[in-house]
């Protein structure tokens, strides 16, 4: 007979390195050196609002599942937004935080966020959501999340007790292009023609780009990347951002194989620069800051320039975050995410399921609008 146990952790130190790499092996946003790096920053701890709080399933003792989980004190971070939940919750004299979070902190990434590794996954999907749902009523948690995950697994979640959510987000994808210019080709001749005008303006304004990789991104590298990305944090949102500097130095020194550095150069000076993660088929752009405002210049290191790097690395999609309508010219198409969620409120439960259903068939028309708005050229 099947006998399911558990434990939490409060560290990902805690567990092994190369068995966390044995269950999650594909997208660095759950890589054990990243969330790490997250830790040891105490970018993610409890008086961030992220308090580490990761689950381990084991069968008969042996370890099947991994999740990387945070009890949350807000709503910040996730770009999964339930702010309209919470503030429901608060009027109607109720505590929404502390909720339990399965995700990557700072990082809408789609990607497997339970692990599951063995015969018979559909047991361990039940065992875990029962757990988390027991979990949560013992601790006083207002419920469960798990934010992008795949589709494959919100459907396996939402069986048991879970309600599915979907997002819009923008991707491009490499359909074998030789070059950029090939790209190009595929588009519209106005769209082509304003792309092209944008890309001009770079070198106009005599400014070049170049790429660093693996031992290229050295310390003082990546130092001024950061300070570049806290500055324009600190212009658009009055704080230093989410990451810390001990944040990018560890990540530096445990993950320098998967990231790119793109530089924006005027002179012998650095303006602007991005940093992206890559793994053996995407291009993840994450973080970008500037000296300066300069036009078109955010358009060429942070999509034009990935879009090159990809079809020069051959990389089959490049994922440049969340949100952003004005990537549809650019040729990024809308893509569907997947999270799932669990409120214990006996009230609140179908409310939300009501909202979440109205939501998605609002967001399949959006997708659908997108789709039609991409600069393509018709399929003959």
């Amino acid at each position: 007979m099947t006998a399911f146990s558990h434990r939490w952790f409060t560290s990902i130190n805690e567990i092994d390195a190369s068995v966390w790499k044995s269950f999650f092996a594909t997208n660095p946003f759950t890589e054990h050196a990243f969330l790490f790096a997250l830790e040891q920053s105490q970018c993610v701890s409890a008086e961030t609002g992220w308090q580490p709080h990761h689950l381990a399933v084991y069968e008969n003792n042996t370890l099947v599942a991994l999740a990387p989980g945070y009890l949350k004190s807000h709503s910040y971070g996730e770009y999964v937004f339930d702010w309209a939940w919470a503030e429901a919750y608060q009027q109607h004299g109720l505590e929404y935080y502390p909720k339990w979070l399965c995700g990557s902190p700072f990082s809408p990434i789609e990607g497997p966020r339970i692990a599951v590794a063995c015969t018979q996954p559909e047991q361990v999907y039940l065992y875990i959501t029962e757990l988390l749902t027991t979990h949560c009523q013992q601790q006083g948690w207002s419920g469960w999340h798990i934010n992008f995950c795949t589709q494959q697994q919100a459907s396996q979640l939402t069986a048991h007790h879970g309600m599915h959510r979907i997002g819009v987000q923008f991707q491009w994808q490499n359909h074998g292009y030789a070059s950029f210019d090939d790209f190009l080709a595929k588009m519209t001749a106005r769209k082509r023609k304003v792309l092209k005008k944008e890309r001009s303006k770079i070198a106009q304004q005599n400014i070049t780009i170049k790429w660093l990789q693996g031992e290229q991104i050295t310390l003082a590298v990546m130092s001024q990347f950061c300070e570049f990305y806290q500055r324009t944090y600190l212009k658009r949102s009055g704080h230093m951002g989410y990451l810390s500097h001990d944040f990018f130095v560890l990540l530096h020194a445990l993950m320098a194989d998967k990231l790119v550095i793109m530089h924006a150069i005027r002179g012998d000076e650095v303006i602007a620069a991005t940093l992206s993660f890559k793994s053996t088929d995407t291009l993840y752009g994450r973080y970008w800051g500037a000296l300066e405002e300069v036009d078109c210049l955010h358009f060429e290191l942070c999509y034009y320039q990935g879009i090159e790097y990809c079809i020069q690395q051959q990389l089959n999609c490049f994922h440049s975050g969340a949100q952003g309508e004005h990537k549809i010219a650019r040729g990024f198409a809308p893509v569907f995410t997947h999270s799932v969620h669990h409120v214990l409120d006996a009230d609140f439960s179908p409310a939300i399921a009501d909202y979440l259903k109205r939501e998605q068939q609002h967001l399949r028309i959006y997708h659908q609008q997108c789709t039609e708005l991409l600069p393509f050229k018709s399929a003959s």
